[in-house]
């Protein structure tokens, strides 16, 4: 996926979730951050950053803050880049041959990324971004999440009907070492993951080639649970 329209910028601050301060051609903007996690470890004083420029002249904000370097790492952290570039990937045969291909299909009590057909098994995947790193290591979530937590509880449900079950951690990030559940800032989440794998869910994780303005599917990555 590629983004038009982008210009770097040095973040300043976030006074919310929602917006930050990034100086961009020596200027204080307010721009709209895609991803409303917390960010800590990214959203540094004086980082830089890759901010898109918005050709709607209605909205409230100029920019939306994309990519950010941290360290020798750009990392992506639009929070609806995963969906994306998992679509682009699941057509291009990421998961080998699949049918029926639809986004956003309500399973039960729950709405899930994507369905498609698998060797005539109807499937279900679930989309989750990962942008938390230290030396390499990935973690998710980054903060608690009782939506995650019913998302794989929905998945093991369907798995044990007999259904294919997904979940995908699309790492906003390349050349990382493995990913794990973030059992201390959420051990709900850590155990239905754990639960999930037992009974049968494919959990899988994906690294990702992040450039200033795109972001594309690399290779697979481990996961530790």
């Amino acid at each position: 996926m590629t983004y038009p329209n982008m210009t770097p910028g040095i973040f300043l601050s976030r006074p919310n979730r929602f917006i930050a301060h990034v100086e961009i051609d020596g200027l204080r903007e307010i721009v709209h951050v895609k991803n409303t996690g917390r960010c800590r470890e990214l959203l540094q004083p004086g980082a830089e950053v890759w901010c898109q420029e918005s050709a709607n002249p209605a909205r409230k904000t100029r920019y939306d803050l994309i990519t950010v370097q941290k360290g020798s790492r750009l990392i992506n952290m639009d929070s609806q880049a995963p969906n994306a570039a998992a679509k682009e990937w699941l057509s291009s045969g990421g998961l080998g041959p699949i049918e029926n291909l639809k986004a956003e299909t309500v399973q039960g009590d729950s709405r899930f990324d994507f369905s498609f057909t698998k060797d005539g098994i109807p499937c279900f995947l679930e989309v989750k971004g990962v942008t938390l790193e230290n030396d390499g290591v990935c973690a998710f979530p980054d903060a608690p999440t009782e939506r995650g937590v019913k998302h794989l509880q929905g998945l093991t449900r369907l798995c044990r009907e007999g259904c294919g079950a997904y979940v995908l951690f699309v790492i906003q990030m390349e050349n990382v070492r493995y990913l794990h559940p973030n059992d201390a800032t959420d051990p709900a989440f850590g155990a239905a993951l754990r639960e999930a794998a037992a009974a049968g869910v494919h959990v899988l994780a994906v690294d990702c080639r992040v450039t200033e303005d795109t972001m594309t599917i690399g290779k697979m990555v481990e996961v530790q649970l």
